[in-house]
């Protein structure tokens, strides 16, 4: 995927605030729709005299000097693929999926098949979603590559729209299992004392941030107080194995790798994860478990997942086991307790 950029002037008598204002000023050539500015402002894609704002809020003045860094994708031909899939649930309306790791679940570049899509259609040509258009046929929201688990997909335009507006309310259930460097109690001062970090009853971890695109690296997340995506995820510790934890996480949002991205903040990044991980590593503190953690992923997986069926009005609730892999880890950390 690669980066274009997109620079131009504030004219005389700008709007008051900064979105209102570049989709006023920006370049027709460039074809930047105003929803498109308002997430590339929150993806902290959009530059003022050299210096990255968040804050769509903020003020510009006549010769502000503006640069907007755009993502331009490969036009991709998706087609069908004879992928298996792991179908837990099956109607007119949708379908839920157990996605494995090593999955993308759209073509991109540098992932043009062997995708979930690319699936999606030899399994369901013709009686998926539209609503995502001919690159993403029913895909309502996404996991990572490296990230097991549950995804509904849907079938008819309706079942979509009715999805779709549930996770923008924030009303779908989604429960993660994760392996984690460390134990995020509420004992630990350090963890009480981080910013953006509180304690819930029960020993719940509270994360509470804004979430943008990292000024430098476009493929990473970045923890933010001010501008960006408000994020919020609920943590709580299942097992204890001193040096590292089994925690289940819930989203109160779905952000962009939010689960990875808020536990290395806290503090206890996802073990095996390349990308928010850093350097830590759990054989310096218990010799002779060097294979077993050289695990190669980050130790994630969407365990649970429930929503109302937009069609039928059904609760529905779905959970799948840990993989075979994280399971193994599991088992090995259980050792150290």
């Amino acid at each position: 995927m690669a980066d274009t950029r997109v620079t131009f002037v504030i004219r005389e008598n700008p709007p008051a605030r900064l979105d209102k204002a570049i989709a006023r000023d920006v370049p027709e050539q460039a074809h930047l729709s105003r929803s498109r500015l308002a997430r590339l402002v929150a993806d902290a894609a959009v530059q003022v005299n050299g210096t990255v704002v968040t804050d769509p809020r903020s003020k510009l003045t006549e010769g502000d000097e503006i640069a907007i860094t755009v993502e331009i994708t490969q036009d991709l031909e998706t087609k069908p693929e004879d992928i298996p899939l792991d179908i837990r649930h099956e109607d007119d309306d949708l379908i839920v999926i157990h996605k494995p790791v090593g999955m993308v679940v759209h073509p991109a570049p540098g992932s043009p098949g062997g995708t979930l899509v690319n699936a999606l259609l030899h399994h369901f040509d013709g009686r998926l979603s539209g609503v995502g258009g001919e690159k993403r046929p029913g895909i309502v929201h996404r996991i990572d590559k490296d990230t097991s688990g549950l995804l509904v997909v849907a079938k008819s335009d309706a079942a979509h729209h009715g999805l779709a507006k549930q996770f923008e309310k924030h009303t779908v259930h989604r429960r993660y299992l994760a392996l984690c460097y460390g134990t995020p109690s509420a004992s630990d001062p350090r963890l009480r004392g981080a910013k953006g970090t509180s304690f819930e009853p029960g020993n719940i971890l509270k994360i509470t941030t804004m979430l943008a695109r990292h000024k430098t690296d476009r493929q990473r997340q970045a923890v933010l107080f001010t501008g960006g995506r408000h994020a919020v995820t609920r943590v709580r510790i299942v097992e204890d194995f001193g040096a590292a934890a089994l925690v289940e996480c819930w989203l109160e949002t779905g952000r962009t790798h939010q689960i990875r991205v808020h536990m290395a903040h806290a503090g206890h990044a996802l073990i095996g994860d390349q990308t928010y991980g850093g350097r830590r590593k759990l054989p310096k503190l218990h010799p002779g478990l060097e294979d077993v953690l050289r695990f190669p992923r980050q130790a994630l997986h969407a365990a649970e997942l429930g929503f109302v069926h937009p069609v039928t009005q059904e609760d529905m609730r779905f959970a799948a086991d840990m993989p075979a892999d994280m399971q193994a880890l599991r088992d090995a950390l259980s050792g150290l307790a």
